[in-house]
This record gives C-alpha cells, structure tokens and sequence, in this order.
C-alpha cells in the first residue's frame, strides 16, 4: 500500500466522527427554512421586493371583475370608516412616526409586503391610547376596544391590577427616590419569594427579559466552559444575536444549534455532543411547534396552524431534563413571556419539570419593565475563588431600581391573594371551553377561522385557501378589538375576562368576519389549494 493511499485512508477515518456528528446535527433540525438559519438569510436575501398596484392589489387570486370590484369599495368604505372614528390616533401615530423607528417598523410589516403599500396609504390605525382600564383601551378619540393585545405579555390580570402595584410600589419606595446602587428593603422580600416561587437558590435582577435570558446563557457557558447553546425551531428568546439567528440578524449562527422540538434526533444530539452549554426552552412553543412567532405578515396563504398538546410536551420537558441532567447540559426555562400566566409557579410549576435556571420578565415588575434571572448556586456564582481575575461579569446602573422592586414586592403579594388563586382555579378549562365557544360559533356561521389556545394565549388559523386572510385584523379594529401590530397571529387575553366580556369579543367576531365575508375577502373556488397560492406568488416574484 502506497504512503499517499495510507494518508488519505487516515484522513479519511480521523474526518469519519467529525462527518457523523455534523449529520446528525442537520438530521436535527426542522426540515424548513425555520430550522436552517443559514439557509433562511440566503434565500430571504434573494426575495425581490414588490408591490401590487390597486387592479393587482384586489384581484391577485384570479377573482372575477365583479368581486375585485366589490372588494375596492369594501376597502375604501372600511379605510375611511377608520379614518373617520380614530382621527386625532391615527394623526399623532404618523406624525410621531416620523421620529419613532418602532412605529415605522410595525407599520410597514403588518400584511404581507406585496399588500403593504397601498394598506399602509389608505387602512391607517392609530398606536395611541389614553387610558385602559378593565379589559379595555380607548383610544384619543374617546373609543373604546376590547383588549387583546395583553401588552406583548405583560397584562396577565388586567389594566386595574397594575395601576394598583404601580401606584402602591411607588409610595413603598417613595422615601429612596431613585437612589441605586443600594437596595430598598423590599429587595430582600421579593427575592425570598422569587426562591419560593422557582425553587431555585440564587436571584439577579436585569431591565428587561431579553437582559436577562443574555446573562442566564452567559452564565451556563462560564460555568460549563461550553460554548454552544441549543434553541428551539422558531422559538424567540430575546432579539439578541446567540438566540435569534437567521433573518432579521446580521451576523451568522456561529454558537447557536436551533433544533427541532419534540424529536428522538434532537435528544441524540444533546447526549452525544459535548459542545453545549445550555438548553433554552420558551414554553409558548407549544402552542406552534418549529414554527416562528405567528403574525399576518406572513400570512400568504392559510396554511398557518397551531395546537397545543399539554401531555405530549410535560413529557417531551421531561425527557429533555433528563438529558440535560446525564449530560452536565444548564437546562434554562426563559419565562419571560409566560412566566404567572399559567400558574402561580410558572411553567415548571404547571409542566413539573424543574430547570436549572429560569428567566422572568414583563409581568413580574408589576407594570414595570424588568428582567430577573433565578438559579442554582453553583451556577449564579460570577467569579472563581481559585482564580480570582476570571470573572464572569454582568451588571446594569437600573438592576433593581426601587420602584421596579416597590411594584415587584406588590404584584408578590397580591398573586399570593386568594383573589388571585381563585382565578387560577381551573384556568386551562375556563380557557379550553371559550375556544371550544369560539370555534362552534365560526362553524356555526360557517366562517372560515379557527382558534388554537394554550390557555389564554390563543391564534387563528384559516380553514379555507386565501390570500388575503390578514384584512380581517382591519375589520376587528372596526368593531373594537384592540390587536397587536402581529395582528391575528396571536391574541393575549388578560385572565380577569369574565364570560361576558369574552361574550362580547365573540360577538365582535362575528360581525367583523361576515363583514370580510360580505365584501368578498373570502370567495371559495378563486384559488383551489394553499400550493396554487404559493406557485403564483413565485410567478409574482420572477415576473
């Protein structure tokens, strides 16, 4: 045997292990571009921008002349309908538009980017309000709507309750000011009860969730002396880089493995690779597994869904603690967004499953912003004894700020209240039948939408192939539904909506769907499949 052909077998079998796990890493990941990020910014930078012009814009699913025409008064009817009832929100909405780069942002991203032109010309809404109080807002033009925007998950138990822990917390730390540096003794109260309520040992306090899921991950990988991080396909933990890869980011995965949920392939990664610092789960997840957050402005056709398997995904969790355990890997719940909607104790109260570390945010500052991580000693330990210039350091001038922990201490004690255990009694089933309400009532009326829930965090889905699904968010802003900018992706329900309250929301429903239905949005027959869709918008694009 030649020297050359025994160097290359060599090479050959020192290159076979790297080879093997690269595979069964990609074996790992969702097959859609959601589960390959790299590939996701490859072709989201080929996509070429477009619009329609208003004969494309109303018959872009090869509809007839008379509904087109039909759909064009529907749309100017409804635009100036908006105009006409919110005039003072939606002028100061494109007046501060022009400083604030959010309001542009949302704004342009409400429908899908062809639509996005002449929507944002003519379908205005407004982004201010003036007040909000039980399970509503109203707007500077003195409207009101039903609220289902739930401050992005921060509103889990009404406008009033937070005023209350605002203004209560405020005047328990009325005497410090804004002194930092020093801690008000409430600080003390508040991270006794964080323990109780995360079982875990140790607390540090950030300014916002995303803060806080950067210092957990920090953390693991100091601790560990791992560099990788494992995420969940489409799972959103923070819009920083490690956690966020893909689109929407400018630099590459690099440390980040984002995984497919609940699959035997990502659990053989975990315990075969030695790489990983962390498991970051956001248990929302569940409600729409490996796929992105759910929003209108990719809702091209009706092919979105979601559904939520509560026994599926406990045990799901508690397969992925035992790997993480057997593997030295930091399991790290990032409840930032579902953290006391669920339960008292959170997610891992609610699924049984204890992590390592836990991240909070939005709700728990009691109207404030906050972001708190909660963990094992060993790993909320920043620094080596043995080696003292290795440190781990994470530090913000605002970590506990006395009024964020004056409205933390009040929200503590008031989800202790038995006011408050008394809404947690039997929440999955009083939210469970509303959906079941809910979609009996769009079958009854033989209305083309569906809604999904892991408790009081629904999404619809569409049941009939269309492409202009994202209208109806306009005609539920025109019966007084208070929407986030994602539209109907996902609804936040804050849990003090009695049954006449979400009555109420379900009337408006209906209304707003026969609306859409009337103006001929949904015609049956125009475009056969949710394919014929996807194919004529490649043709759209190439053109």
């Amino acid at each position: 045997m030649s020297a050359q052909l025994v160097l290359s077998l060599s090479a050959i079998a020192l290159a076979l292990p790297f080879v093997k796990k690269r595979l069964e890493l990609s074996l790992a990941k969702h097959p859609s571009l959601t589960g390959h990020s790299r590939m996701a910014k490859r072709v989201v930078s080929w996509l070429p921008g477009y619009g329609f012009n208003e004969d494309q814009f109303f018959n872009c699913d090869g509809a007839s002349n008379f509904t087109a025409q039909e759909r064009r008064k529907a749309f100017y009817v409804l635009a100036q309908t908006l105009q006409d009832r919110h005039p003072k929100s939606i002028a100061m909405t494109a007046q501060a538009r022009e400083g604030i780069a959010d309001l542009q942002f949302t704004g342009a991203y409400r429908v899908p980017f062809q639509f996005s032109p002449l929507v944002r010309q003519h379908l205005k809404v407004g982004a201010f309000i003036q007040s909000a109080d039980g399970v509503c807002v109203t707007d500077l033009d003195g409207h009101r709507f039903h609220d289902l925007t739930g401050s992005y998950g921060v509103n889990v138990f009404g406008a009033d309750f937070y005023k209350d822990c605002m203004r209560e917390g405020s005047a328990k730390v009325e005497s410090v000011g804004a002194t930092l540096g020093a801690y008000h003794p409430c600080v003390e109260t508040n991270v006794a009860k964080l323990k109780s309520i995360s079982g875990l040992d140790e607390v540090s306090f950030h300014m916002s969730g995303t803060e806080a899921v950067m210092q957990a991950v920090r953390l693991a990988r100091y601790h560990t002396r791992r560099k990788n991080l494992v995420r969940f396909c489409g799972a959103y933990h923070g819009w920083w880089e490690d956690v966020q890869p893909g689109p929407g980011n400018p630099m590459p995965p690099r440390e980040t493995y984002t995984l497919r949920d609940m699959h035997e392939r990502s659990l053989h990664v975990l315990r075969t690779r030695k790489d990983i610092a962390c498991v970051l789960i956001n248990p929302l997840q569940a409600l729409h597994l490996n796929q992105s957050a759910p929003g209108d402005s990719s809702l091209v056709d009706s092919s979105r869904s979601a559904a939520y398997d509560r026994t599926a995904y406990t045990e799901w969790l508690k397969a992925l603690r035992q790997v993480c355990t057997e593997r030295g890997i930091v399991l790290i719940f990032d409840e930032v967004f579902l953290g006391f909607r669920l339960a008292k104790g959170g997610a891992q109260a609610y699924f049984g499953v204890q992590a390592d570390m836990v991240t909070y945010g939005k709700t728990l500052g009691g109207g404030f912003p906050v972001g708190v991580v909660c963990g094992r000693a060993d790993l909320m330990k920043r620094f080596r004894p043995e080696r003292p210039a290795d440190v781990c350091f994470a530090r913000g001038t605002f970590n506990a700020h006395p009024h964020v922990m004056g409205a933390m201490s009040v929200f503590l004690e008031k989800i202790d209240s038995p006011e408050v255990d008394a809404i947690y009694q039997d929440l999955d089933a009083c939210w469970d039948a509303r959906r079941a309400l809910f979609n009996a009532t769009m079958e009854q009326h033989q209305l083309p939408l569906r809604a999904a829930n892991m408790s009081s965090v629904w999404s619809l889905f569409y049941t009939e192939p269309s492409r202009y699904n994202w209208m109806l968010q306009y005609y539920l802003r025109a019966h007084g539904l208070a929407l986030s900018w994602v539209g109907t992706g996902r609804l936040i329900f804050s849990l003090n909506y009695t049954d006449s309250d979400f009555q109420a929301v379900l009337d408006r429903f209906v209304a707003a769907c026969k609306d859409m239905n009337a103006a001929g949005w949904w015609q049956p027959g125009l475009v056969p499949t949710n394919k014929s869709i996807r194919r004529r918008i490649l043709k759209e694009m190439w053109a």
